[in-house]
């Protein structure tokens, strides 16, 4: 309770201390970490308190006795963590174990993706947490900063993990994405023409392959096609297109977003007929709903699965495999919104900030994001009635 109560006093006092809480990422393969020891620094710099839960950083490379020295004070437990804290900082979403962990008017800063799990999204509405989402935070470009760094790594791992499984032992066609004199390299369709779908396209031709990306813009199709080498070609995606791509594609990126909203599925189940065995799905879309129907979330540890002779990679923390370059990618982008909240309160933070109103997904057991109402069909409060 101390807690929410220095939480009130920051909203009243905007340079009043907060506790910033960084507890250890539990789902499945997951190594990333909210907060480096650079991070801690700044926090520290600017009069806050953190607790990191003992060996959270580990798997990103950062030591206990990193933080220690940046700062901050180890926890043994994640219960201690959540007790504590006024404000978590997360990657992933909170799982089923951590939901009655979450205190109310508690500010979780993460990965959110409600609009692909109603189980998640009723949990925070009961636990009347301030749910402020990474994936929403949104620019006045429509850019979405906090995303970016994690779909710059997702969109080149399609590629890596996609090749990888083109091989024969791994259920793929046994082709080399680039192929050698002599052999035409593998055929590579992706679909959307945003960050993921660049850097995925880049990697491709990069390594040799036949590359065709798709998408719904005219103008971003016009910009691909004047930044990407000669061996991409663009064409506008709709279903007559896709169908035809399919049918010679050896590997296909999902890659398609909709800020805060359910992917619309391009991929169908009656559209893998049309494919030959041994073609390999990415979808990075997953964690929206996929963009392909027949992907379900899949883990590192059991990463693919076959349905009509086509393999499905459908991992929905592709990032977490490399979590170095992943967390130090992340908290680039994340450490300055954070600080906003952290030094101002979250409500005068996203009241000064429109990118940063943005991210407000769930306030005190009330949707302010249109995206995850519509996902459900729950009521929609305005973001006014929360600040």
């Amino acid at each position: 309770m101390i807690g929410l109560a220095n939480n009130r006093k920051a909203e009243i006092n905007p340079h009043n201390p907060m506790i910033i809480g960084v507890p250890k990422e539990i789902k499945n393969n997951e190594n990333r970490v909210a907060l480096t020891p650079a991070g801690v620094a700044e926090f520290k710099k600017n009069g806050h308190t953190v607790y990191i839960q003992t060996q959270a950083g580990l798997g990103s490379g950062f030591s206990d006795e990193e933080y220690v020295k940046a700062g901050a004070s180890i926890l043994p437990t994640i219960e201690e963590v959540y007790a504590i804290a006024e404000m978590i900082c997360k990657v992933k979403e909170p799982i089923a174990s951590e939901y009655n962990l979450i205190k109310e008017n508690q500010l979780l800063f993460t990965y959110f993706h409600f609009a692909s799990s109603e189980p998640l999204t009723h949990a925070m509405i009961e636990r009347k947490a301030i749910c402020l989402a990474y994936e929403t935070v949104e620019k006045t470009d429509r850019s979405l900063p906090l995303l970016i760094p994690m779909s710059e790594v997702a969109g080149r791992m399609a590629i890596q993990e996609g090749a990888k499984y083109l091989e024969k032992p791994m259920g793929g066609r046994g082709i080399l994405l680039g192929g050698v004199a002599g052999v035409k390299p593998a055929n590579v369709l992706v679909l959307g023409g945003g960050i993921v779908g660049t850097q995925a396209a880049k990697m491709a031709a990069g390594l040799g392959a036949n590359v065709t990306i798709m998408d719904i813009s005219l103008p971003r199709l016009r910009y691909l096609e004047d930044v990407m080498p000669v061996n991409v070609d663009t064409v506008m995606s709709n279903e007559y297109n896709v169908r035809e791509a399919i049918k010679v594609s050896d590997l296909i990126i999902g890659a398609v977003l909709i800020p805060g909203a359910k992917a619309p599925h391009l991929i169908t189940r009656e559209m893998l007929k049309e494919m030959r065995e041994g073609t390999v799905l990415v979808d990075v879309a997953v964690d929206q709903g996929g963009c392909i129907e027949t992907c379900q979330p899949t883990t590192h540890e059991n990463p693919t699965f076959v349905i009509d002779g086509v393999v499905h990679y459908c991992v929905a923390n592709m990032p977490g495999a490399v979590p170095y370059t992943s967390t130090l990618a992340l908290t680039n982008a994340t450490l300055p919104y954070a600080l906003q909240l952290a030094n101002k309160g979250w409500k005068k933070a996203c009241t000064d900030n429109e990118e940063l109103k943005k991210g407000l997904n769930v306030v005190t057991g009330k949707i302010v994001y249109k995206g995850v109402s519509d996902a459900w069909g729950l009521t929609l409060s305005s973001i006014e009635s929360v600040l």
